[in-house]
């Protein structure tokens, strides 16, 4: 009898030990890098822009953030699509592809040759695009979509990076025209497509100081920051988890949450025991003290943020777009580079306007009432800035 409760003592001690060992192994596996090679957002110039013909040259890093694997980059293939308002009848393009490898030459016939990144270090892609016809005035913006492979102890992966680059830019010093409210009048400025390679503070200075007098208030809408930030995901991207394909069915079909995507997005943000402690919280709240908006309260503050596919204006009509990251220095920024009061808004044809932040000489009550008829519109105007000349009273 002794023996068996001894034999049995010892397998329980050899499987605990197993079972420790397994989850240690498991752990470990769990917390290595893998394949973390990561393209920048880019830098992107005009060598030719004339009316029949555009040139594009854009620049890729690409970094292995690892401590110490070597991560390999086997392929890149860009591939293009041009957004205009008329017909792409006519239009030539052509993409060329070029390493930009440390100590290496260049080849020139667009194939990429494999490349191995070691830890910490970077390597260069340099893709020009030229596009050549009659109807270029037409051409609003060229999406990038840079096709990779990496490999590494992760595996073959193949990802795609995204890269806006905008082709038309309206005239700053054009007469627009002001619209008066009961206490400041207002006007919506037109601006190109933003992207990745804009900066908030150069974008107010080429659109809005032509404008703007002592004692305005710029204003710019939260989504075009965070599309300048390279705060958007494309779907593609985003791999949603357990939690995520769930707790999706129990927003509504107009919420950005009701998809698994973009549930997914807000959990890479907040983290999923928020955002299950959110929703666990937010529904008792609302089935038995009848509170509603108790789990956008508390999922953090890019639950209300956040929006789903369709939510802007092409070509971001097909990410994932986030809140602002830092709203506060933004403002601070921009007042510093124009000496203008600042804020960024979140407004909608719903009468609602929700100021994510502010500079201090900036009256809340004001931007309601200027802001309340959403004069940005939420449509395809493409004027996210609006000037607010408060009236002498105000």
């Amino acid at each position: 009898m002794n023996i068996l409760i001894g034999v049995s003592i010892a397998i329980a001690v050899l499987l605990g030990l197993v079972l420790l060992l397994w989850l240690l192994f498991e752990w470990q596996y769990k917390t290595r890098q893998g394949n973390l090679l990561e393209f920048d957002s880019g830098l992107w110039q005009f060598l030719t822009y004339e009316p029949e013909q555009y040139r594009i040259e854009l620049l890729l890093t690409a970094t292995n953030k690892t401590r110490n694997l070597d991560v390999f980059l086997v392929e890149v293939n860009p591939v293009i699509s041009m957004l205009s308002s008329d017909s792409l009848k006519g239009i030539n393009s052509k993409v060329e592809l070029r390493s930009r490898h440390p100590n290496s030459a260049s080849r020139n016939d667009n194939y990429w040759e494999s490349y191995i990144v070691t830890p910490n270090h970077s390597t260069g892609v340099e893709i020009q695009v030229d596009l050549s016809g009659k109807n270029l005035e037409e051409l609003k913006t060229v999406w990038v979509r840079v096709h990779y492979t990496i490999y590494g102890p992760a595996g073959r992966e193949e990802k795609v990076k995204h890269c806006i680059i905008p082709l038309q830019f309206p005239d700053a010093n054009q007469r627009e025209r002001w619209r008066p409210t009961p206490d400041a009048d207002v006007l919506p400025i037109r601006t190109h497509i933003l992207s990745a390679g804009d900066n908030p503070v150069e974008v107010m200075q080429r659109y809005v100081m032509s404008h703007a007098q002592a004692g305005d208030i710029v204003t710019i809408a939260e989504t075009p920051i965070a599309i300048m930030q390279g705060n958007f995901y494309h779907p593609s991207d985003i791999k949603p988890k357990w939690l995520a394909k769930r707790l999706c069915y129990y927003f509504k079909s107009t919420s950005s949450l009701a998809t698994a995507c973009g549930l997914q997005s807000l959990i890479n943000e907040s983290g999923a025991w928020r955002v299950a402690f959110a929703f666990i919280v937010g529904a008792l709240a609302k089935a038995f003290l009848r509170v509603p908006g108790v789990f956008y309260m508390l999922a953090g503050d890019q639950a209300r943020l956040i929006d789903d596919v369709t939510g802007t204006l092409p070509p971001y009509d097909q990410f994932i777009v986030l809140g602002p990251k830092n709203p506060q220095t933004v403002v601070d920024e921009i007042k510093a580079g124009t000496g203008l009061e600042a804020a960024i808004v979140d407004v909608n044809d719903l009468r609602r306007v929700k100021v994510l932040a502010s500079t201090s000489g900036v009256s809340e009550k004001l931007l309601n009432q200027a802001l309340l008829m959403n004069p940005a519109g939420n449509a395809a105007e493409q004027t996210p800035i609006v000037l607010i000349r408060p009236n002498s009273g105000a």
